[in-house]
């Protein structure tokens, strides 16, 4: 159900280096909010563009700046959340 909701809403951000991709999801419940990060890599299969979830060797090192890039947007979004609260 939540893959669900996530296709209906789009993400904050998203970091690209490639074809490897982090999209970040800012959640809510009554108490707080906090974030999530998917990541995903594309390919094309004959003519048709396709995602997985999956990585290669080869795609290691961008799905690690991929990563960094996030943790860096999340934690700085954090921040200015926190900063406007008070």
């Amino acid at each position: 159900m939540k893959q669900q909701q996530q296709a209906k809403t789009k993400p904050v951000a998203e970091v690209r280096y490639g074809n490897v991709r982090a999209a970040i999801w800012r959640n809510e419940s009554q108490e707080s909010s906090w974030f999530n990060v998917t990541f995903e890599r594309s390919y094309r299969d004959e003519d048709e563009f396709k995602s997985s979830q999956s990585f290669g060797r080869d795609d290691l090192l961008l799905l690690a700046k991929v990563a960094n890039e996030a943790h860096t947007l999340v934690y700085d979004m954090q921040r200015e959340e926190r900063l406007s609260q008070e």
